[in-house]
């Protein structure tokens, strides 16, 4: 018996062993499911917030490149020559003058100064939040319509009446910028310096303020890059912004989504190395799923039988003109597409300028940096200024690095027309005889996109008399 007692208390042992070990084994299997449903909960939400972040970052990479070049808010940055390839903002036009004030309203509002237009100058541009939706136009097509305004830009909830005297624009975040272009009538020295000139008419100051402590900083010649960073470096400007900003009613969806990142109104954002980790991951298939949508949207093209496009879908387009009215529609991955590879919105697109991509040749192959191509611009655009054609890096959606020229325009008087008053551009790694007046250069290590501008569209552009035909390779 006794015997048989002590093999039953060893048997007894063994079995709550085994039991202890299975349900030790499970408890582990668990705890590696439950972690890895969190580590699969931030990567999802962290691909959704790069998606829904995009022109918040976007924006906070050009203020971060603008405090980097020592300009403060409520200042203007400027470049006191066309742009060159040490700009690295998204898209940005080499054949004007920028000037771009970044207002700040969180100590009241600020007063935007626009000069009146004349026979040889003109300041185009918009008013955008934070958020890159448009408040106005400026200039002739603008509210100001050309003979110039000072515009009020109040801050979120502000409430009391404005003087007489101002176009008031209330702004639904504290801050944002000013993209303005001072065009020039030629690129000769002379006629840049006026441009520029007239450009420094802009004055920015705190309502009763100064208008002549406006401060300009020249940003030319010097690094100003903007390119988005896609690793966890945009989940910390992503948080910036958070902080700073107010959340609107559309995106408190948000909120809780942040949260599962560690970014929350009021906390620091301090993710540990395996969060990290998760989150570059997830900005890096972000990136992937946005540069497919942007590849997509090119159909239907603008001019039948061409691949010229605006690659942003009618609902955002719409939706950025209308602050998102239409209670259906919020246009989000759209305009994740359009803030991975531009910044800025127009309030009204098509009526002070409008543009056309295009990333293949006429047969639909991707622009190579190794081949050579001809565009030929007919004549008698219908402009009311002049049009461009710029080349910009197809990876980073900006100017290609260290190239002696990145775009031709048709105020730039070096260009040579054919005997019917059209304009053959080519883009290559090296000019084709006698062409060198007429060529872009492009990286044969690389793609390339095109962009065409075109500033004071006619109603025949918009009608499609007038087509701006595909690109042709030339040279394999």
């Amino acid at each position: 018996m006794k015997k048989i007692v002590a093999f039953l208390a060893t048997l007894c042992a063994i079995c709550s062993s085994s039991a202890f070990a299975a349900d030790s084994t499970s408890r582990e299997k668990a705890a590696t499911s439950a972690g890895q449903v969190v580590e699969r909960t931030i990567y999802r939400r962290a691909v959704e917030a790069v998606i829904w972040g995009m022109p918040a970052v976007n924006y906070e990479r050009m203020l971060q490149a603008a405090a980097d070049n020592g300009a403060k808010p409520n200042q203007v940055v400027y470049w006191s020559r066309p742009v060159n390839w040490k700009n690295q903002t998204l898209t940005p036009n080499p054949d004007t003058i920028y000037l771009n004030p970044f207002y700040d309203t969180k100590n009241g509002p600020v007063v935007v100064e626009i000069p009146q237009a004349d026979a040889d100058h003109v300041i185009v541009g918009s008013f955008d939040v934070a958020w890159q939706n448009a408040l106005a136009d400026v200039g002739p097509a603008g509210m100001d319509k050309g003979k110039g305004a000072k515009y009020l830009v109040t801050p979120p909830g502000y409430k009391e009446k404005a003087p007489d005297g101002y176009i008031v624009l209330p702004s639904e975040t504290y801050r944002g910028f000013v993209i303005l272009r001072s065009n020039f009538k030629s690129r000769s020295d002379a006629d840049i310096k006026s441009a520029v000139d007239h450009g420094k008419r802009v004055k920015v100051y705190p309502l009763g303020g100064d208008p002549n402590s406006t401060v300009f900083v020249d940003a030319y010649d010097k690094s100003f890059d903007s390119t988005i960073p896609y690793d966890a470096t945009f989940f910390e400007l992503l948080n910036r912004f958070v902080q700073l900003e107010p959340w609107l009613t559309r995106d408190k969806v948000m909120i809780d989504a942040l949260k599962t990142l560690g970014i929350e109104k009021g906390k620091p954002f301090k993710p540990d190395a395996k969060t990290k980790a998760i989150l570059s991951k997830a900005a890096q298939e972000a990136h992937a799923v946005i540069g497919m949508k942007y590849e997509g949207n090119f159909v239907p093209a603008f001019f039948d039988g061409t691949h010229w496009s605006v690659p942003v879908p009618p609902e955002t387009r719409d939706g950025l003109s209308s602050n998102f009215a239409d209670p259906n529609e919020y246009g989000l991955d759209g305009r994740a597409v359009m803030y991975h590879m531009a910044y800025f919105s127009a309030k009204v697109l098509g009526a002070g300028q409008f543009y056309l991509i295009n990333i293949v040749d006429r047969t639909g192959k991707p622009l190579d940096g190794k081949s050579t191509y001809r565009l030929t611009v007919p004549p008698n655009a219908p402009i009311e200024q002049y049009w461009s054609v710029t080349v910009y890096d197809r990876a980073t959606h900006a100017l290609i690095k260290r190239m002696s020229r990145p775009s031709l325009a048709s105020n730039d008087t070096s260009v040579q027309k054919n005997a019917d008053g059209s304009t053959d551009i080519y883009f290559g790694p090296v000019a084709p005889a006698g062409k060198k007046s007429n060529w872009v250069p492009t990286d044969p290590k690389g793609q390339f996109e095109l962009l065409f501008r075109l500033y004071g569209p006619k109603k025949e552009f918009a009608e499609k008399i007038w087509k701006l035909p595909d690109v042709e390779r030339i040279k394999p």
